[in-house]
């Protein structure tokens, strides 16, 4: 159990949810605050400390994915969406989103805290030292990426010089699938199928999406790619080494 008080926010429009929701978050030992909408929700996002935000897919006024979106723009709290919409294309849109997890309605109890005691322990460094004693949190790093220690076993990265920046659960799973193969190409076809989506056309187009965003945060020059190189016609390759770029 984490130690800290943990403040959930939940925006959600239905009351019947948003009350069973609150009860798993209050059954963990975590605070829930709830909000019917977007524009309430970032009401309450100006008054006190929230480590986590779950976000209904269809809300009223705002939409869930729109308000997903501004929030990411603003701070590297975790979010989760939630929602009813659970075909391939509607679990990658959720990602675009810069969500750090996607939860289809109905979901299993044990599923959603699940989800997000992982993102928790993401995107909240300070809980995770607290829980482990407040000891320094020093990973050890199977991958360097320029500023980058990336713990593949432990499933952790981490910017060496801005601790503050973090890898989404989207951003991370994308990472270890490179990982997995370095210095040869993967294609888009197989890191669908890693991600658990269909490959059609639109899809694929997600892929090249989620890649920008990683190299946006990996690459100290995202134009000039070192580490995250694209082979046309063959997919993505990830280079651990000073290898020149491959365009």
């Amino acid at each position: 159990m984490l130690q800290e008080k943990v403040r959930i926010l939940i925006v959600e429009d239905d009351p019947d949810m948003a009350e069973l929701i609150s009860d798993l978050v209050e059954a963990e030992g975590w605070q829930p605050v709830t909000a019917g909408s977007a524009e309430e929700a970032a009401r309450l996002l100006e008054h006190g400390t929230v480590h986590l935000v779950l976000v209904d897919h269809n809300l009223p006024g705002t939409s869930g994915r729109a308000f997903a979106q501004r929030l990411r723009a603003q701070t590297s709290m975790g979010i989760v969406m939630v929602t009813a919409a659970g075909s391939a294309t509607d679990r990658v849109l959720g990602l675009e989103t810069a969500a750090d997890d996607y939860v289809v309605k109905p979901f299993e109890p044990i599923e959603l805290t699940a989800r997000i005691k992982a993102v928790l322990r993401r995107t909240v460094p300070s809980l995770k030292q607290e829980r482990e004693g407040d000891r320094e949190q020093q990973p050890s790093s199977s991958l360097r990426l320029g500023d980058w220690a990336v713990d593949l076993k432990g499933r952790h990265a981490v910017c060496l010089v801005d601790r503050s920046r973090t890898l989404t659960t989207a951003e991370f799973a994308l990472l270890e699938i490179l990982a997995e193969r370095p210095n040869v190409p993967v294609s888009r076809a197989q890191i669908l199928d890693r991600l658990g989506a269909e490959s059609d056309r639109y899809i694929d187009r997600n892929v090249d999406v989620l890649i920008l965003r990683l190299r946006r945060k990996i690459e100290r020059n995202p134009d000039l790619p070192r580490h995250i190189q694209t082979r046309r016609g063959k997919g993505y390759v990830l280079h651990t080494d000073d290898a020149e770029p491959v365009l």
